[in-house]
């Protein structure tokens, strides 16, 4: 299996920062599209940000200018950087990938999602 372990969630003021990470487990061979999403409370689960084959790069027009996706591929690990936080940016924050692992010596397709990392903006 492969599993998406995330942290850096937390309670912060308006106009302050966050980084998330998201640190994928396993024996993967490669990893295809990896990226966050948010859900607040009483919302569907929506895209923020992406990174596929490790060059494209995608986001919200929410977020475009404030929040920054990266990406360690020695560690299996991606980052969102979150400056000038604001209220309405409070949410869970879910990490997601798909790509390719290895089960019983042999490769296979897999898809997986994080457990999520609370984001709070509030005063």
């Amino acid at each position: 299996q492969v599993q998406l372990v995330e942290s850096g969630g937390g309670l912060v003021q308006p106009g302050g920062s966050l980084r998330l990470s998201c640190v994928a487990s396993g024996r993967i061979v490669s990893i295809t599209d990896i990226g966050w999403y948010c859900q607040a409370p009483g919302k569907e689960r929506v895209l923020v940000a992406s990174v596929t084959s490790g060059v494209s790069t995608n986001y919200v027009d929410s977020v475009t200018g404030r929040f920054t996706i990266s990406g360690d591929n020695t560690k299996n690990t991606v980052y969102l950087q979150m400056n000038s936080l604001k209220p309405e940016d409070t949410a869970v924050y879910y990490c997601h990938a798909d790509g390719t692992y290895y089960r019983m010596s042999l490769p296979r397709p897999f898809e997986s999602w994080g457990q999520g990392t609370q984001v709070t903006v509030s005063s």
